[in-house]
This record gives C-alpha cells, sequence and structure tokens, in this order.
C-alpha cells in the first residue's frame, strides 16, 4: 500500500490544469496504484492526481459499488437533468457544500494500459466523474458554489485548523455548468 499525502486548499498545484498522459508504462500504474490507495486509506470518493502534487489527467473512483480509474478523461451531460447535493473534497477536509451537478455523464478516456474505455454514471458516480474531472482542470467545487455559499464556504476554509493562509483563488471551469456558474 502506498499512501501519499493529499495537497490542501492554497496548494498552487490543485490550481494548475493537468498535463495529458502520453506515457502509458510503468510509472502511470504506480501513479494509479498510489492514487486508489491514497483514496481507500482516506475514505474519498475519487482522487485526482494533481491532489497528490502530479500535474497528469488521471483520477480513480470508488462511489456507488462502481470503482476504477480514467486517464485523459473527457465527460459529457446525457441529458439536461440536474442535481443539487453535499459535495466535499479530500483537499479541503471535514468541509461540504451543497454543489450543483447534471445528474447523468458519459466520460471516455483510458485505463492506465492505454486501452480506451468508457463510464457512465449517474448521481453519485456522475458527481465524483465532474469533480475530479474539474481536478484535472484546476478547477475546485467551491468555484462552483453560488456566490453567497462561496462566501461561506471561503469563511470555513479560513478558519479551518488545517488551512496555511495562503490567499485563496477561484477559478472559472472549462466545463460550463447550465450556462452560469
Amino acid at each position: 500500500m502506498t499512501v501519499q499525502p493529499i495537497r490542501l486548499f492554497g496548494d498552487p498545484v490543485l490550481r494548475s490544469p493537468a498535463a495529458e498522459v502520453v506515457d502509458f508504462d510503468l510509472e502511470l500504474r504506480n501513479l494509479v496504484r498510489d492514487l486508489s490507495d491514497t483514496m481507500a486509506d482516506e475514505g474519498g470518493a475519487g482522487l485526482a492526481a494533481p491532489q497528490l502534487g502530479v500535474g497528469l489527467r488521471v483520477f480513480t473512483y470508488h462511489c456507488d459499488g462502481d470503482e476504477g480509474h480514467l486517464v485523459n478523461p473527457v465527460w459529457t451531460a446525457l441529458d439536461e437533468e440536474v442535481q443539487d447535493g453535499q459535495e466535499g473534497c479530500l483537499s479541503i477536509p471535514g468541509l461540504y457544500w451543497d454543489c450543483r451537478r447534471h445528474r447523468n455523464v458519459v466520460a471516455r478516456g483510458f485505463d492506465m494500459y492505454g486501452d480506451p474505455i468508457e463510464i457512465q454514471g449517474s448521481d453519485l458516480l456522475a458527481r465524483c466523474i465532474q469533480h475530479e474531472t474539474d481536478h484535472l482542470d484546476g478547477v475546485l467545487f467551491v468555484d462552483r458554489l453560488d456566490e453567497q455559499t462561496r462566501k461561506l464556504a471561503m469563511r470555513e476554509i479560513r478558519q479551518a485548523d488545517w488551512f496555511d493562509g495562503a490567499v485563496p483563488t477561484i477559478k472559472q471551469s472549462p466545463h460550463p455548468l447550465f450556462g452560469a456558474r
């Protein structure tokens, strides 16, 4: 088991878009193992490579009985149905807020060997796919909160024991959700 430390809110790697994976080699397979082990150790539903300080487009997931990983993911909504619900993040430990996401999505990418895969998800798995892909674009779920909730979230983050005082950055996701934040 190779559990790695998780980067926390304020770490610049969490705000940097990750690079596409071009080498499907042992190093990538080790990264997927580290992501899976760390996610399981922390009890998370998903974990993206930037959360371990690695700027590559890879994430793992384990939710609703489904588990796996996706390399170079691209997702699309299957319909216009949305869900509002509690969302958290291992990089913002112990804090949760309601966040709007698409209810049904399909993600396409590759496995760690370079073979194409497709994941169709609803509810929690759909939320996880969108959340983790946002990480790969340097976007955190607090960026998706409505203005009032985001202000509350930033106040709670600044008061958290783990917060180091870094100036928070809010980014616009390259994946628009319903035409507006």
